[in-house]
């Protein structure tokens, strides 16, 4: 049984949706959420909390994100209300980046993810060598 997507007929206000259904907004979001690029400024703009950084400074803190994959990452968590956006009328414009509540909110679950993979890096590399080293020999065979 699949439950509805928010907006179908039959949707109770605040249920949960069916993550294994590709039009499940949880599914969406979790697409959004889920990048390397999201995670790090995430954590970036957690570690600056309360405070806020500039375009630039961001970028220099997330090492080899480029100027436009930044800025979908930042245009991602702005419209998800996860990131505030201060524009400066100056010339150049000054933009500023923080965390709203909800996107420190995220940085819970983000960081268990991050250190999740940090304690768990060496045992998948080791798999991911076995399964190199018998995917070479059977080519041998």
């Amino acid at each position: 049984m699949t439950t509805p997507t928010p907006g179908e007929p039959g949707r109770r206000p605040g249920a949960r949706g069916d993550l294994l259904n590709p039009h499940c907004p949880t599914r969406q979001l979790l697409d959004r959420i889920g990048t390397k690029w999201t995670s790090m400024v995430v954590k970036i703009l957690a570690e600056t909390d309360p405070g806020e950084l500039r375009f630039a400074e961001l970028r220099r803190r997330v090492p080899g994100i480029s100027q436009k994959m930044l800025s979908v990452t930042l245009q991602s968590l702005a419209r998800d209300g996860l990131v505030s956006r201060r524009v400066e009328p100056t010339v150049p414009p000054a933009v500023h980046y923080r965390l709203t509540s909800l996107g420190l909110s995220l940085e819970g679950p983000l960081s268990a993810l991050r250190g999740w993979a940090e304690t768990h890096m060496p045992e998948i590399d080791r798999n991911s060598r076995l399964v190199e080293v018998r995917s070479t020999d059977q080519e041998e065979r």
